[in-house]
């Protein structure tokens, strides 16, 4: 036995006297190994991990914008990760900069003021009709009248008008 532990404590003839210390004998543990590898892994995590929150940039810079330009943005920026295209990543960047102007509210208030006015004059423009209506049969009756037999002192109804 104590042959066999002479041998592995035995350096190779070639060896030089004064090893580096990063060279381990056989059988011992390789601390400078093991260091290596996790910071390695502690690097590819870290790195990973600003790629990310870089490339997420756009997409959090218009999460306070219109719903429409956040979905573009998002859509843009997944388009990008995906395809390693990264003129997506400048577009979606670019858009979520930009402040487009809001179109769909004043369109939308409008649309409902118009209903409201439409709602409103139904009823309006149903008495309006029926007006105008007899004011058109009183107008026919005034023109098959003779002339003498119509009242001097009123003027014709006009139909239609504001005055």
């Amino acid at each position: 036995m104590e042959r066999n532990s002479q041998l592995t404590d035995q350096l190779h003839p070639m060896t030089p006297h004064h090893l580096p210390f990063y060279v381990v004998r056989p059988g011992e543990t390789d601390v400078l190994m093991i260091v290596m590898g996790v910071f390695l892994i502690l690097a590819v995590l870290g790195i990973g991990n600003i790629y990310l929150h870089l490339h997420s940039l756009p997409e959090r810079m218009a999460h306070k914008s219109q719903k429409l330009q956040f979905e573009i943005v998002a859509v843009l920026g997944l388009i990008a990760l995906f395809t390693h295209i990264h003129i997506f990543w400048i577009a979606a960047l670019l858009l979520a900069l930009i402040d487009l102007p809001d179109f769909s509210t004043p369109l939308s208030r409008i649309a409902g003021s118009v209903e409201k006015i439409a709602d409103a004059g139904d009823g309006t423009a149903a008495a309006a009709g029926e007006e105008a209506a007899v004011g058109q049969a009183a107008s026919a009756h005034d023109r098959a009248a003779p002339v003498g037999s119509r009242q001097s002192g009123t003027p014709a109804k006009e139909v239609g008008s504001h005055a």
